[in-house]
């Protein structure tokens, strides 16, 4: 038994792919628990195996007695002698046993601890192998559905893919070979539990990180992910080398890195655009693929954005059932507004319609008009706006059609540079603050102010 013990270990080395050591060790206890049985549990058994021959040598205390009645307990000072020399009676002395000596049940219940050692073994290795894997992804084939859990076969082991980390629209068959995120790895009860995902953004970073070479490198980053699983994701990517093109480097030759991912998800969209730190160049890139006329920034402090884009663009910046807006705002971190040009001129309108009203009742309280030219007042709206000499009709489409170096002070290249901030047309420059066209290079406070001035004044004549 002892010559062959290395044999069979070694062979289920191979079958479990276990560490010799960790079956030895299942051994050992597995003899010490059956000599534990015959011999008394009250009392130390010891096991030795050899790791060179595979020997085993058990050693069971037993009490030295002149006349030996327990033969498990006890033995005769005569045998004693010879194992101990100076034994004396009524001492305990370690004596080698054959486990061969073990009956049925011995044998039966060394048999039920080796293999509870081996599973608590092979459980342990599974949990080292995989409790480092948290955010990695892994292939799994589906086996079975378990109430409304997805298990998945991982080779060595199974994990779970609950309800709630479901892609809505994808079916789940038998046989079916999954990449998924691994979101959690416990030990409950010396069981490996391992937690997957299908919806995680962290699914779409690591499988471009599998197509896209650049990110696995670290040359380009994915800084933000917004998903709508199944359906459309965004994801904002960026590079500090110039030399590369953060978009194109993702999407591949003819779309085809970004065609596998699209995939592996079952068909769900990806737009990929470019992350900026401005958070007004970034919102911008977000509404993608809807182009944007302006961004203003109204709060920082609580991350709310206004976006203006042409009226034509309206639907595709909000998108079907508010997904592009909400699937940027997500990936921005701001809440965003959309208005169409055609509104935030009107509101624009209604400002300055306020404005001239305020101040030329002012002027009327002190006397400058009379009672009557205070009622006409009364009557402004949004389409008309009050001169001197009576009423001026207001025509969007006049003002739209003007360039903007009709304004005081600006020639064609203050007008270039405006327009490279997207203030191409008069209403967009009276929209803005001071302080945004005195960012615009080469302009300066004095000169934003003038040709804020002209935008209002001429809003308010033509």
């Amino acid at each position: 038994m002892n010559g062959d013990l290395l044999t069979i270990i070694e062979q289920i080395v191979s079958q479990k792919e276990l560490p010799q050591s960790v079956l030895i060790n299942a051994v050992e206890a597995a003899i010490r628990s059956a000599a534990k049985k015959r011999y008394g549990s009250i009392r130390a058994v010891s096991v030795a195996i050899d790791r060179d021959t595979g020997a085993i040598k058990v050693y069971a205390p037993k009490k030295v007695v002149e006349i030996m009645r327990h033969y498990a307990t006890e033995i005769p000072i005569e045998e004693a002698s010879k194992i101990k020399p100076e034994a004396q009676l009524g001492e305990v002395i370690e004596v080698e046993v054959e486990p061969g000596e073990f009956g049925r049940i011995e044998a039966q219940t060394a048999r039920q601890i080796f293999v509870q050692k081996i599973k608590e073994a092979e459980r342990e290795m599974v949990y080292e192998e995989y409790k480092d894997r948290v955010g990695d992804i892994v292939r799994g084939t589906v086996q079975r559905r378990e109430q409304d859990d997805i298990i998945l076969e991982l080779g060595k082991t199974e994990a779970i893919l609950p309800l709630q980390e479901q892609v809505e629209k994808e079916e789940y068959k038998r046989g079916d070979e999954l990449q998924c995120f691994i979101m959690e790895v416990r030990n409950v009860s010396k069981v490996p539990v391992i937690i997957l995902s299908r919806t995680h953004p962290g699914l779409i970073a690591r499988l471009f990180e599998l197509e896209v070479p650049e990110i696995y490198d670290g040359l380009i980053r994915i800084m933000a992910i917004a998903r709508d699983p199944g359906d459309r994701s965004k994801i904002a990517v960026a590079t500090t080398d110039e030399n590369i093109d953060a978009v194109g480097t993702c999407v591949g030759m003819k779309g085809s890195r970004v065609q596998m991912v699209v995939n592996e998800l079952g068909g769900e969209k990806i737009d990929i655009l470019e992350w900026n730190p401005d958070p007004e160049i970034f919102i911008g890139n977000a509404l993608q693929p809807a182009k944007v006329s302006k961004v203003t920034i109204i709060n920082r402090n609580e991350n709310k954005a206004e976006v203006i884009v042409p009226d034509d663009q309206l639907s595709l910046a909000i998108g079907r059932k508010g997904q592009n807006v909400r699937l940027a705002a997500k990936l921005t971190g701001w809440r965003i507004d959309i208005k169409n040009e055609s509104e935030a001129d009107s509101e624009l309108k209604q400002q300055i319609t306020k404005e001239i009203f305020k101040s030329e009742l002012r002027e009327s309280e002190t006397g400058v008009e009379s009672d009557s030219d205070l009622s006409k007042r009364s009557e402004i709206d949004e389409n008309h706006i009050e001169s001197e000499n009576g009423f001026t009709n207001v025509n969007h489409d006049d003002i739209e059609s003007l360039p903007i170096t009709e304004l005081s002070g600006v020639g064609e290249k203050t007008a270039q540079k405006l327009r490279e901030k997207a203030y191409s047309t008069i209403a967009s420059i009276a929209r803005a603050t001071i302080e945004e066209l005195a960012a615009v290079p080469g302009i300066g406070v004095a000169m934003a102010k003038k040709i804020h001035k002209s935008a209002i004044e001429l809003m308010r004549d033509e």
